[in-house]
């Protein structure tokens, strides 16, 4: 049987999806991997829920934590870009500056770097409440 080589032809890149809480932005990452795959892409999902779990275990929510985190999601997915690895990264990332800083490390090192927000309407974000924090905020746990 014929082995079908993996396409090197393009260039890895980090795609950098942020948005609301259950705005769809994991969804729309795992199924952009699967097509991309499917055309022999090498790709890698960077779930920020996955993320939060291993990678940056003990951060809290504070400024200065999600800062931390998305410094931490973006050093990982810039080395996975520069070799040649499309990195999908579904991560809320509310702060300018703190994606800045990530968009810095891409251009310094001479790779590409889109970043998309997933304008998902509030009302609907909250209909799909993946993770019950529209209800947290309604029932006044969460600010």
């Amino acid at each position: 049987m014929e082995q079908q080589a993996i396409c090197t032809c393009w260039p890895g890149a980090t795609v950098w999806l942020t948005g609301l809480p259950s705005a769809g932005k994991t969804t729309l990452a795992h199924e952009l991997a699967g097509r991309m795959r499917d055309d022999g892409r090498r790709v890698e999902v960077l779930d920020g829920d996955e993320i939060r779990t291993f990678l940056s275990a003990g951060l809290g929510f504070s400024r200065a934590d999600r800062h931390a985190n998305v410094q931490r999601v973006g050093l990982v997915a810039e080395v996975l870009a520069r070799n040649g690895i499309l990195a999908l990264v579904p991560v809320i990332a509310p702060y300018a500056d703190s994606r800045e800083a990530v968009r810095e490390r891409h251009r310094s090192s001479d790779t590409p770097y889109l970043e998309v927000h997933v304008a998902t309407p509030v009302e609907v974000c909250s209909v799909r409440d993946v993770k019950g924090l529209y209800a947290k905020q309604a029932a006044g746990e969460l600010t």
